[in-house]
């Protein structure tokens, strides 16, 4: 994944929003790391969120539920994200595959090896 990526970010085809890059800041350990993280993340401006994002996740929070489908608030936020602007999800975490089960959503699945 790491190389496709990479590619991604080359072609200018990355997205990220507020939320996610909060996760991702927050998994960091030292300070040393998250200012690199950080600096390299800045190069990426966060999407425009709107109120209709924020209703159309919590939609997306009640329709996966009523399936038994469990994920988080940021979870729900960047499939709500992902669909107004038609993007596609890049992602190795299995939840997003339930909630695609359920959801108008397009995953990028990651080639196989990368």
């Amino acid at each position: 994944m790491v190389v496709e990526l990479a590619e991604l970010i080359r072609e200018m085809r990355a997205e990220i929003i507020g939320a996610i890059r909060q996760e991702v800041l927050s998994g960091v350990r030292t300070r040393e790391q998250f200012e690199r993280l950080r600096g390299k993340l800045r190069a990426f401006p966060d999407l425009e969120l709107v109120t209709g994002d924020f209703e159309r996740a919590a939609e997306f929070f009640t329709m996966c539920r009523r399936h038994g489908v469990q994920g988080s608030n940021a979870d729900f936020l960047l499939c709500a994200v992902a669909e107004r602007y038609r993007l596609a999800i890049l992602t190795t975490d299995k939840d997003f595959e339930l909630f695609a089960e359920h959801l108008p959503l397009t995953l990028h699945r990651p080639r196989a090896g990368a």
